[in-house]
């Protein structure tokens, strides 16, 4: 029993990315898979360091550079890069994208929805009832 209260909780996969994306921020430049692992108080193994480097490396989250006869790794793109990354991916797995984009915008918070909108070139004067195809075509513009 003791040994089950000194394992710690196991993370899921999408907490270490971030976790390892946040100590990536924090260096002064390119690290290595070990400072990442101290960084991150030790409890990691090496070989799991490793694993979710490459898994970001693969998402283009982060990049690599030969440091000797390892990589130093360094973060590509922010948290927000990475979100949309993993909304993008959602995205793509769906086979009626129109069907998942305009329910995803219906659902959207009055706030959200005028940011999206604005970030789009639209203003929110332009009419409330605008399909996402006809949003997605006036971009193809």
């Amino acid at each position: 029993m003791a040994d089950d209260r000194r394992r710690s909780r196991r993370r899921g996969q999408g907490e270490l990315e971030a976790l390892v994306l946040s100590a990536l921020r924090e260096a002064d430049g390119p690290a290595t898979a070990g400072w990442v692992q101290e960084r991150l108080g030790g409890d990691l193994a090496y070989t799991t360091v490793i694993t979710i480097l490459t898994r970001l490396l693969a998402k283009g989250a982060v990049t690599r550079e030969r440091a000797g006869r390892s990589f130093a790794w360094r973060s590509a793109s922010g948290q927000a890069g990475l979100a949309a990354h993993r909304m993008r991916k959602v995205l793509d797995a769906e086979s009626d994208r129109e069907a998942v984009l305009a329910s995803f915008v219906t659902g959207l918070a009055p706030d959200d929805e005028r940011l999206l909108r604005e970030l789009l070139g639209h203003s929110p004067s332009e009419g409330e009832a605008r399909s996402e195809r006809e949003v997605r075509s006036e971009g193809e513009d």
